[in-house]
């Protein structure tokens, strides 16, 4: 069978409240990647994050995580735009990826792109309602054109993001315009507990997202669980020939005994996809799979 892709999704926006090894920090974010890398994943991504754990957009954060990365390993980077807790314009969202693209070793090699715009409120499951209701995760048509075109300027690979089935017929009409490039990797977004935005994290979630799919593109698709469980599913994706997302950023992972590290979720999807027939893509097996170029370092 294809090799399989694993990303480190590593922090997120999660607390510490469940899991105190969730990284916060760029030296936090450093040693998991690293960890991370030696278990199997070939793809790490992170939120900025500030030593109490709020949102932090300064590209100086980035420019030190990315360098400190680089440092220790080849894992490839895929930081985040800030996701709805960055409200600027495009051309603020996509602020820090022009600062880290002005040096070699702050170079990511992807930016990402969730193609659409949905509600994030927060739903309380016990007591039936919702915690907040003004929350909306909002991506227009506009602003994706415009990361879309820096992100193929800087010459990185597009990570894009479907959360439902209308994010993803805007991916196909996107790749019809010639917007998005192939071959695309599509990362499905599933969500659980107090999160209800995307499709649940289920066998029948998973395959209303994969249906979709364009059948007529060159489309590889990778698989998460915010809020949720993705251990659930990790076999279904891996003998449908689907790639893993997976990480505390998204999920405490308990079940695992005990409070277990990024690199110990890692380890566990791999021995679970060797089980089932696959190994792990080393970086340049990643690299080769999607088709990535060199990164263009800005004059």
């Amino acid at each position: 069978m294809d090799k399989i892709i694993i990303e480190a999704r590593v922090n997120e926006l999660a607390a510490r409240d469940e899991n105190p090894n969730v990284p916060f920090l760029p030296s936090e974010i450093i040693r998991d990647a690293k960890a991370c890398y030696d278990e199997g994943a070939s793809i790490i991504h992170y939120h900025g994050r500030t030593a109490t754990g709020e949102a932090e957009h300064d590209a100086a954060f980035y420019l030190q995580t990315n360098a400190g990365i680089r440092a220790q390993c080849p894992i490839l980077v895929h930081p985040t735009l800030g996701y709805v807790a960055n409200d600027a314009d495009a051309m603020g969202r996509f602020a820090a990826v022009e600062e880290m693209m002005k040096r070699p070793e702050t170079a990511p090699d992807f930016a990402p792109m969730d193609i659409g715009s949905v509600n994030v409120d927060w739903w309380d499951p016990e007591n039936n309602t919702y915690t907040t209701t003004n929350l909306v995760y909002e991506n227009s048509t506009e602003t994706l054109m415009h990361f879309a075109d820096r992100i193929k300027h800087h010459q990185l690979k597009q990570y894009l993001v479907s959360w439902n089935i209308s994010f993803t017929r805007q991916i196909e009409a996107f790749m019809k315009m010639g917007v998005i490039t192939e071959p695309a990797i599509v990362l499905l977004c599933m969500t659980d507990g107090t999160s209800l935005a995307g499709h649940p994290g289920t066998p029948e979630g998973l395959d209303a997202h994969t249906t979709f799919l364009p059948k007529d593109r060159n489309v590889l698709w990778s698989a998460m669980n915010y809020k949720g469980n993705l251990l659930l599913l990790t076999e279904k994706v891996i003998k449908a020939g689907g790639h893993i997302s997976i990480g505390l950023g998204d999920y405490p992972y308990l079940e695992l005994g005990g409070t277990p590290t990024n690199a110990d979720i890692i380890a566990k999807v791999v021995e679970q996809a060797r089980a089932l027939g696959r190994e792990p893509a080393t970086v340049e097996e990643t690299r080769e799979i999607l088709q990535m170029g060199t990164p263009r370092i800005a004059a």
